[in-house]
């Protein structure tokens, strides 16, 4: 099985360009998870919304329209789509989407993420913070009904120096904060496994964001953003993990697993 996450920070441009239809790799990948969609279902095209030979799911906010947004894009049909937590002041933003699989008579749970980004004042570093505590109890509850859980997206924080390219320069910058750093390590002490740095644990210049009105692309002045994070129970069934830093189509390149 293989996982795809990918900001695509606007699926209808990264559409229009061309860039998305080139990630479905001829029917390869088996689970394509977005993030940063800005889009209701209906403003896309039909070709964009119903992949053949998949079920397609969207989330979007209900705040305002081309902001934020998650979808799913998957082979097998879900048993149960969830989306949010059940928190109206999480769920009306379009952050998460929660698929429950049952595979080989086991519960596994897929979800993807757009997690808050802290800037814009204290009160959206709040949000982001609230979101952050709010999702790990989440995620612990489905643990504890038995469900097996990856998820992935944009977290929308550099756990590690290694993980951005200007990691001093950044220390009092949201997504470099030790208060948003400290939750993913909270994270991995309830055996969560960041799975790329389980598979490298010091591969430095590995990024997943870069910013595009400075083209910090060319020069690999990024961020790793984007993550897999996966049960511990589940890392010795996951092969094979990696970027595709040459896919265009966004300031984030796509990520993948493979089970």
């Amino acid at each position: 099985m293989k996982i795809v996450s990918w900001n695509t920070n606007g699926l209808r441009a990264t559409a229009k360009q061309n860039n998305f239809f080139p990630i479905f790799e001829n029917g390869k990948v088996d689970i394509l998870c977005l993030q940063e969609t800005k889009v209701e279902p209906d403003q896309l095209p039909e070709n964009v919304r119903n992949i053949p030979n998949y079920y397609s799911y969207f989330a979007y906010s209900k705040l305002r329209k081309g902001y934020s947004g998650v979808a799913i894009y998957s082979k097998e049909k879900p048993k149960e789509i969830l989306y949010g937590m059940g928190i109206k002041k999480f769920d009306d933003e379009g952050r998460l989407l929660i698929a429950k699989y049952k595979i080989n008579n086991k519960k596994l749970t897929i979800i993807s993420g757009y997690f808050p980004n802290g800037g814009q004042g204290p009160h959206r570093l709040k949000y982001k913070l609230e979101f952050y505590e709010t999702f790990l109890k989440f995620i612990m509850k489905l643990r504890k009904n038995g469900e097996t859980v990856i998820f992935c997206g944009d977290i929308n924080t550099a756990h590690e120096a290694i993980d951005l390219a200007r990691p001093k320069a950044n220390e009092e910058n949201t997504g470099f904060l030790p208060i948003e750093r400290a939750w993913i390590s909270k994270v991995i002490k309830n055996n969560f496994i960041d799975v790329f740095r389980k598979f490298y644990p010091d591969k430095i210049g590995a990024y997943t964001y870069w910013d595009q009105k400075t083209r910090a692309r060319d020069r690999n002045i990024g961020w790793r953003l984007d993550y897999f994070f996966a049960d511990s129970k589940l890392i010795s069934q996951i092969k094979k993990t990696g970027m595709l830093t040459d896919y265009k189509g966004s300031d984030h390149c796509p990520i993948y697993i493979e089970l």
